[in-house]
């Protein structure tokens, strides 16, 4: 009897375990395929700062985004640095700062809406001339992850090439980068059909604030430990703070033994 009641126990204790193991089964299955949704529906582009001077984690890995020619990294142990800007509207800085790349021999990508054409073409023959690459930031700016179709989001980038060409005189080299960041992977899928190369950032910080800029010190704070090999910087050129440390941020980076490449390079490296 007592040999009974202790083997029905014993019984007891083992459904329960089968029953626990089968429940964080479903559980890790369930959030599995959280995860795996949200990959696909990433609407903002994020980084987390783990180690100082080494790459931050992105909220897609390298290998993810090079499936649909996408990038935020170069290579990891190269000490090269491949400098773009984001351009919304001219703030009266974008001379100076193509004044100390000139300077520091430079070359640098600009990612320029359809105002910034229309009203700074000769600074955007500028650029083009002294040898910058001009990206592709959209014609109007938009939230890019909202649109799903091929006919609307063609027309947003088909709109500054466009302009971009009526301007120079010249075709747009296929660099996109999304307004804000914003982005999921069908906005992907689509760029990679029109030929173009989506460009993230592995390093950037609050400078897009022209009422709230950032102090010298707070900007070399963020930009000096975590620069990294193989960064993508993105600054804002609205910003007067970059404008006015631009010449001894470079200078810094480059006696830390950097180098500075071109997104060509980024692309054809990786």
């Amino acid at each position: 009897m007592i040999v009974s009641i202790k083997w029905k126990n014993i019984k007891i204790v083992i459904g329960c375990f089968i029953l626990l193991f089968a429940a964080a089964f479903a559980l890790d299955k369930f959030y599995t395929n959280i995860s795996i949704s949200a990959s696909t529906e990433i609407t903002n582009w994020g980084l987390s700062f783990q180690d100082k001077g080494r790459c931050p984690i992105g909220n897609a890995t390298p290998n993810h985004l090079r499936k649909f020619n996408s990038y935020y990294i170069g290579d990891s142990d190269e000490k090269a640095i491949y400098l773009t800007f984001d351009a919304g509207f001219e703030n009266g800085y974008t001379p100076s700062i193509l004044d100390t790349l000139k300077k520091h021999n430079i070359k640098a990508a600009f990612f320029l809406v359809g105002n910034y054409i229309e009203k700074e073409p000769d600074l955007v023959k500028r650029m083009v001339e002294e040898g910058h690459i001009v990206g592709n930031h959209t014609y109007n700016h938009p939230d890019m992850s909202k649109i799903s179709d091929m006919a609307s989001f063609k027309k947003e980038i088909n709109a500054l090439e466009e302009l971009y060409k009526s301007t120079t005189g010249q075709e747009m080299l296929k660099f996109y980068r999304p307004p804000q960041g914003k982005f999921n992977e069908n906005n992907l899928k689509l760029a990679n059909e029109l030929g173009y190369k989506t460009i993230f950032w592995s390093l950037a910080y609050v400078d897009w604030y022209v009422n709230k800029q950032p102090t010298k010190e707070y900007a070399f704070e963020k930009l000096v430990p975590r620069i990294h090999p193989g960064a993508v910087v993105l600054l804002h050129s609205t910003s007067k703070t970059n404008c006015e440390i631009l010449d001894e941020l470079l200078t810094k980076w480059e006696s830390e033994g950097y180098e500075f490449k071109t997104l060509n390079d980024l692309v054809n490296n990786n």
